[in-house]
């Protein structure tokens, strides 16, 4: 009955969980921390990136956020790995050398091979 009448209002409505916890319908961004930030990548140039595509003739905000995100997902991974080179070498500074490791020992990295080079 709540519902009903929050709906009515033009407040957003909200749903009973599994767990009976109400959850908002609308996604919200951590407020937890000041000035946090969904992409840590400039969408900006992002976006630039792939306009310089000439296959692209036109790109929405949430493809540029998405490809944004994917981008951070994939550096942090290859980064991860790429220090666990280093650390085997007992260093902690990333080389290119490290790089070149872990393209080598990941199969997801086969892509990437020679690329460096």
């Amino acid at each position: 009955m709540a519902a009903a009448a929050a709906a009515g209002s033009g407040t957003p409505r909200e749903e009973e969980g599994p767990a009976g916890e109400a959850a908002a319908l609308q996604p919200q961004a951590p407020t937890s921390v000041p000035g946090a930030r969904l992409s840590r990548l400039p969408l900006a140039r992002v976006k630039a990136l792939v306009k310089a595509d000439p296959d692209v003739t036109l790109a929405g905000q949430e493809a540029i956020f998405i490809l944004a995100r994917a981008a951070e997902l994939f550096v942090e991974t290859i980064a991860k790995d790429a220090y666990c080179c280093a650390q085997q070498g007992k260093r902690k500074t990333l080389q290119r050398r490290d790089l070149d490791n872990a393209i080598e020992a990941v199969d997801e990295f086969a892509f990437l091979e020679g690329t460096l080079d």
